[in-house]
């Protein structure tokens, strides 16, 4: 019989929110740099540069790897035999950790969880509730394994129905690539199959928290029809030559973990659920003895990578800048922006076109003619900090405010993550105007870029507010130039050619 108090377990839960909001796992730093290190692309190494270099950042400052703080995710086992020391349930408990680990004043985390889903979507303002998985098993400890997980990798969730018949394989490898960029490859991939559909998606989920050791499995050899699952899937997944942010390399994901489980004779439930650049979990047991021990990771685990892309960059100034330089910008080429920029993500795009159809005209102080807009919503700052980590966020959610935006504000580019879809390619390519990508999983890395930040507009909406940031050689690349060339169609498949010729090159 072992005595757990409530406020164990809230403080816990606490503790390792925090800790994973600044520190990767290591195997995830290891095995993204053994990637950059391999990797031949050079957007695509760029990217991991960038992703490495903020991961370490953001080990130093103890501050948020990525700007999306996630939707927190719990996995509890609690011991038959344990007696609780309050009266506050698991889920109560688990939800005030969260509340406790968001709101700590020293590192800020961004309040993400919108009650009244499809409705009203107001903000919860502390990012609870939390998703709990709760089961109960023999003896008298708890096990956890938490995890922060981003909007954007969690939005490329799938689930299908196989006929029992069909090759799981050839199921990822199709869809895979209609999943886009917007997940933050390079990640892991956690699959679950077997059980009933809801049974699929939760193991999918649980996989992630499991650590990356596929190159060890590759090494010893496979045991099991899973593990030889894994490394096919693996293989096919990298050869389609998707890359570090979509924009074409040799690697796309850096593991796949697979749960399984036993399902009906007529059924192939499988769920695939990706994980980001910004892979944040922890496990900890509580016995009675107190508060979960989370030891720091050392930071000489931190690879030294250097980037320094000024060289071969375009410098741009944003506050002169017009419709007319675009022309000259090439797909794929880096830029340094410096000058003032907007921000705006969905609820501001819904609301700009509301108030433009009423023929209301744009907010006071609002003026996007020759601006860029940031897709962005950061955290909020702390200490001496201008703004909190602002990386961008997933660009296709706004393909369907692009042209009536392009028409009637007077913008004439666009700042976000991975891709853009078809809707907002025409759009571009209709108005001439570009879409700059910059990389997601870098948020802490790209704050350091900004050197002023003013709410303008709807400061009602919190992070999804409409901000003015004046921004000092920030990284970019144009992803989409003014003839509607596309970046993220043009890398991969050039990358996925080369893969093959390889291959072909080392089977003769």
């Amino acid at each position: 019989m072992t005595l757990i108090c409530n406020e164990h377990v809230i403080q816990s839960v606490a503790d390792a929110l925090q800790y994973i909001s600044y520190y990767h796992p290591l195997d995830f730093v290891k095995a993204v740099h053994e990637a950059y290190e391999k990797e031949e692309s050079p957007a695509a190494k760029d990217a991991m540069a960038q992703i490495l270099i903020n991961s370490r950042l953001c080990a130093e400052g103890k501050r948020p790897i990525c700007q999306d703080t996630g939707i927190v995710c719990v996995f509890l086992k609690i011991g038959m035999d344990v007696q609780w020391e309050g009266d506050m349930t698991p889920a109560e408990m688990v939800n005030e950790g969260v509340r406790r680990a968001y709101l700590l004043p020293d590192n800020v985390l961004r309040a993400s969880i919108l009650s009244d889903p499809a409705g009203s979507r107001k903000n919860t303002k502390d990012n609870t509730p939390a998703v709990i998985h709760t089961e109960l098993v023999p003896g008298s400890k708890i096990e956890v394994k938490l995890a922060a997980k981003g909007g954007g990798s969690e939005n490329k969730a799938k689930l299908v129905m196989l006929n029992p018949s069909d090759n799981v394989a050839d199921w990822v490898e199709q869809t895979l690539p209609t999943m886009g960029a917007g997940w933050c490859p390079p990640g892991m991939l956690g699959i679950g199959i077997g059980g009933s559909a809801e049974k699929a998606m939760v193991m999918a989920k649980e996989a992630l928290m499991e650590p990356i050791d596929i190159h060890e499995l590759r090494k010893r050899g496979p045991a099991s029809s899973i593990d030889e699952l894994r490394l096919e899937i693996m293989d096919r997944v990298n050869a389609l030559g998707i890359g570090a942010q979509g924009l074409g390399g040799l690697t796309t994901v850096l593991d796949v973990k697979i749960l399984d489980y036993p399902t009906h004779a007529a059924s192939l439930p499988v769920a695939m659920i990706p994980n980001c650049a910004a892979t944040r979990h922890a496990h900890f047991t509580l016995d009675g003895s107190g508060v979960a021990e989370l030891t720091p990771p050392s930071l000489d685990q931190w690879p030294q990578i250097t980037w320094d892309v000024g060289p071969r960059a375009r410098k741009v100034d944003l506050n002169s800048v017009t419709k007319e330089d675009l022309v000259n910008w090439q797909p794929g080429e880096t830029l340094l922006l410096s000058g003032t920029m907007l921000t705006g993500r969905d609820a501001a795009h819904k609301r700009l076109l509301s108030m433009l159809e009423k023929g209301e005209g744009l907010p006071p102080g609002v003026d996007f003619k020759n601006k860029f807009i940031y897709y962005v919503g950061p955290v909020d700052p702390v200490r001496d900090e201008v703004i909190g980590p602002a990386g961008p966020t997933t660009a296709t959610r706004m393909d369907k405010f692009t042209d009536a935006l392009l028409e009637k504000t007077g913008i004439i580019g666009m700042i976000g993550k991975a891709e853009r879809g078809q809707l907002g390619i025409d759009a571009i390519k209709k108005h001439g105007a570009v879409y700059l990508m910059a990389v997601g999983g870098a948020a802490y890395l790209v704050s350091k870029a900004i050197r002023r930040a003013k709410i303008v507009a709807f400061e009602d909406l919190g992070m999804e507010a409409i901000h003015e940031f004046e921004v000092e050689e920030m990284p970019v690349t144009v992803a989409v130039d003014v003839n509607g060339t596309s970046v993220h169609q043009t890398g991969p498949a050039i990358w996925k050619q080369r893969i093959a010729e390889q291959h072909a090159i080392e089977v003769t």
